[in-house]
């Protein structure tokens, strides 16, 4: 079995490696096309916070392919992936986490790396791992997790208007503005992936108030202690 890679956003935006119960932690700078990629090796996990790299990028800007290369290149077959995100009905509010069963990446395209016949595949999150990540945050992670959700990833890095949030919230339950083209470049090598993620605010529209940046980031702050001790938990099963 190969390694587990661990990718970080902005939940755990400036979260230590070490906070996860990670020792022996060691900056590797992987040279990859569209690299190099940094990444945090320890001894049972890699973690790739791919909002640094090394400085801080916002979503439109993130390598995806390069990040998934990155993880390929030290070994890992495997990836759980953490992402912030909005809740696009009441009942999906701040706290709510969920394991992610599908998603929307419209927008996105063309996200494959590849210009023929290789590029015609159905991505998705791989159901065995999948299934393993949800069995362990259930064990060992408070709050639980949510069995499903669909993910509707938007270009950003702006907010989305109430009218594009009606809109979006016909078909998805959260959203955000990496998962979808990052669980492409990793399918493209192979590498299982699923994804955890925290819903911080309400979108735009679904509140009693406008969105604004000091409320997705108080429930970025606020959800970050949460992930930290789930992590601490869940990673070391995980990486078995």
């Amino acid at each position: 079995m190969g390694r587990l890679g661990v990718v970080g956003g902005h939940g755990v935006l400036d979260v230590a490696v070490d906070a996860f119960g990670a020792a022996a932690v060691r900056e590797r700078r992987v040279p990859v096309p569209g690299g190099p990629v940094v990444v945090f090796d320890t001894d049972a996990f890699v973690f790739l916070q791919r909002h640094r790299q090394p400085d801080h990028r916002p979503a439109p800007y993130l390598h995806h392919h390069a990040h998934a290369a990155a993880l390929a290149a030290v070994g890992c077959d495997r990836v759980l992936a953490l992402g912030s995100c909005g809740g696009l009905r009441a009942e999906v509010g701040p706290g709510t986490t969920l394991v992610l069963d599908d998603v929307v990446a419209l927008a996105a395209q063309p996200d494959s790396r590849f210009r023929d016949e290789r590029a015609l595949r159905v991505p998705g999150f791989d159901p065995t791992w999948r299934s393993r990540v949800l069995d362990a945050w259930n064990g060992h992670a408070v709050p639980p997790a949510r069995d499903g959700g669909v993910y509707f990833q938007t270009v950003g890095p702006r907010f989305e208007t109430p009218a594009e949030i009606r809109l979006l919230a016909a078909f998805a339950d959260v959203v955000g503005m990496t998962l979808g083209s990052e669980l492409v470049a990793c399918t493209e090598r192979d590498l299982h992936y699923a994804a955890v993620v925290t819903v911080d605010n309400l979108a735009n529209g679904v509140g009693e108030r406008p969105l604004t940046v000091a409320e997705f980031e108080a429930g970025r702050r606020a959800n970050e202690a949460m992930l930290t001790v789930a992590l601490r938990a869940v990673l070391p099963v995980l990486a078995r």
